[in-house]
């Protein structure tokens, strides 16, 4: 058991108030600790304005300006990427509380709050440390982070017509994706877009990342693993002559003259799990993975 004071700082969903109300319990608990905590400026806010820190004692930040101990992510899924690209290369660990409804990265619930207090506080738990990729530009840089946990994917954008998309590994050719889009996703987000689309499901902690088409036009087309330390090179077509580029769900437009890179980020992000969980428990529970839907009614 740590017996030093421990910070924490704190990201939160600012959509709905009702998924904002187990703060207080996260608060209580983290005072009762003796604990320090921070709050992102947009999530303080929201807070207040719902009349949900009363008589609460934190600090304020905004930005990346903050150092923690621990980061709670209070949302679903959505809000663990935002506090992920928050957290950037800062090496702090990041505790998903479940506020939303699948929460396949955020898997402590509400109702397991004190206990994960109390496991932070005591050491049990484990940190996993999760793959990061990289998007590097030729033209203009993005306004935003430039990496993301789950996955990047190339969109088109305003009409119907598909784009191409010139892929290149390691500097060796590999195909011309005729499509709706591509989804270069790590094995954090081979559950989310890519699953979505055909893509394999791939266990943290394997030194892989995958690339899956969207709606491809060839059947022969179909997703291709790779390993993480490759670097993909991606050049677009477009009859818009503009495509979108998705960074775990943040979109930023871009001209088809621009050349984009794709490598393993030199930092991983680190997710905190407690003990007694695992990946697989979670993929049957929330994915209902290997369930046989038909039950015994045949």
């Amino acid at each position: 058991m740590t017996s030093r004071k421990l910070r924490f700082a704190i990201f939160g969903n600012t959509y709905q108030t009702k998924k904002s109300t187990a703060i207080r319990e996260v608060i209580a608990g983290l005072a009762s600790f003796g604990a320090g905590v921070c709050i992102d400026r947009e999530y303080y806010d929201f807070l207040k304005a719902s009349g949900m820190l009363v008589g609460a004692d934190a600090d304020v930040f905004d930005g990346d300006c903050f150092d923690a101990d621990f980061v709670i992510s209070m949302g679903g899924d959505g809000t663990f990427l935002k506090a992920a690209g928050r957290v950037g290369a800062k090496s702090i660990p990041i505790v998903g509380v479940n506020m939303g409804r699948l929460g396949f990265l955020t898997d402590v619930t509400t109702g397991e709050i004190d206990d994960c207090l109390k496991a932070l506080h005591s050491g049990e738990y484990a940190v996993e440390n999760r793959v990061v990729i990289k998007v590097e530009t030729d033209g203009e840089p993005f306004e935003g982070s430039n990496c993301a946990l789950n996955d990047v994917a190339i969109l088109k954008r305003d009409n119907a017509s598909m784009i191409s998309i010139h892929t290149s590994v390691n500097g060796e050719y590999l195909t011309t994706y005729q499509a709706d889009g591509l989804i270069v996703s790590t094995p954090t987000g081979s559950t989310a877009y890519s699953l979505s689309n055909g893509g394999p499901i791939i266990v943290p902690g394997t030194r892989v990342m995958s690339m899956t088409a969207v709606a491809p036009h060839s059947l022969n087309i179909r997703p291709i693993v790779i390993p993480d330390d490759a670097e993909i090179s991606l050049a677009v077509d477009s009859r818009s002559h503009t495509f979108l580029v998705a960074i775990d769900g943040r979109s930023e437009k871009c001209h088809d003259i621009t050349r984009l890179t794709l490598s393993k980020a030199p930092y991983s992000v680190k997710v905190v799990k407690r003990t007694g969980t695992g990946y697989f428990d979670t993929l049957r529970k929330k994915m209902m993975w290997g369930t046989d839907m038909r039950g015994n009614n045949v």
